[in-house]
């Protein structure tokens, strides 16, 4: 299905951004979503004795500088596009006329430009240059989740695309650069951090359902339907805590993620009252905070061996 394309412009102004509007633009609140399974990958490469920090500092670097180069390209294609005309989150740079549509776009191609350079000095570093597949495609699917004629994001399937990316790949590829090598505690680990990405976006799709209806954003949260998206929301919430639990026997100090359940009750009860629109923006901040503390306790209970 092709994806209707608005003849409405970004209202035109001054079209001068300050600081504080770009630093908006990066949805600081999202952020977690890059972070955590860094975090996390680094715990198990700590874990096994094989902890490098500037090598984690760089796969940090590469996991923020995609995000926020993914969140500008989806405010400059959904603003192209007119899609962010009604939308009830933040307020976008394009849509809001703060910035031209061409700086925006070039804001977030530098990203991805950062992004790769700090990935090419990882995969020298550790002479694995198949890792430049792999840049190759989460810079793709970076710009494909709502750039280009068919974005994906489009049709539903942004959750798979966040689990592989930052799940999957970010906690595997962080503690792989670190300890050139795989190991099954990374890979099992990396599902907490996926689940919990897949929330933070539910929730932003849960809060703009009616909004993405009318412009033919057919996100899974539309596909879904109110009532099933907030049940998937949930349990991507609740999930992780139960894979954490599941790595104890190797890692007994991965039940620390026990700590962090109290901070789901916030939004879960937001979320299951029925709040819609605005009012599910403090849900968003609360899944972040919960995705951070989450991810310190399980980075803590990975790096801690008996």
């Amino acid at each position: 299905m092709s994806t209707p394309v608005s003849t409405a412009h970004p209202p035109e102004g001054p079209r001068v951004a300050r600081p504080r509007d770009w630093l908006a633009g990066t949805r600081p609140r999202t952020l977690p979503a890059s972070m955590v399974p860094v975090f996390i990958g680094t715990g198990v490469a700590f874990g096994y004795g094989k902890f490098s920090p500037w090598r984690a500092v760089l796969a940090l670097v590469v996991a923020l500088a995609l995000q926020i180069g993914v969140n500008y390209a989806n405010d400059y294609s959904d603003g192209i596009r007119g899609s962010d005309e009604r939308r009830v989150g933040p307020t976008r740079l394009v849509a809001a006329g703060l910035a031209r549509p061409k700086q925006v776009l070039a804001a977030a191609f530098a990203c991805f430009g950062v992004a790769c350079v700090a990935g090419l000095v990882l995969t020298v570093a550790t002479s694995s240059w198949w890792l430049i597949a792999v840049g190759a495609a989460a810079v793709a699917a970076a710009w494909f989740y709502t750039g280009g004629s068919h974005p994906y994001g489009y049709q539903g399937l942004g959750e798979i695309a966040v689990f592989a990316f930052f799940g999957v790949a970010a906690v595997a590829g962080t503690a792989y650069v670190q300890m050139v090598r795989f190991s099954w505690l990374e890979l099992l680990a990396a599902i907490p951090a996926g689940l919990l990405s897949c929330a933070l976006l539910m929730i932003n799709n849960l809060r703009d359902i009616g909004s993405d209806a009318e412009v033919g954003k057919r996100t899974l949260a539309v596909r879904l339907g109110d009532r099933r998206s907030r049940t998937v929301y949930i349990a991507s919430l609740l999930l992780p805590f139960v894979a954490a639990l599941a790595l104890t026997p190797a890692r007994p100090l991965a039940a620390l993620t026990v700590l962090a359940l109290p901070l789901a009750w916030g939004p879960i009860r937001t979320v299951r009252s029925g709040a819609a629109g605005r009012a599910l923006l403090s849900a968003l901040g609360q899944t972040g905070r919960l995705q951070l503390a989450f991810g310190a306790a399980l980075t803590i209970g990975l790096a801690v061996r008996f």
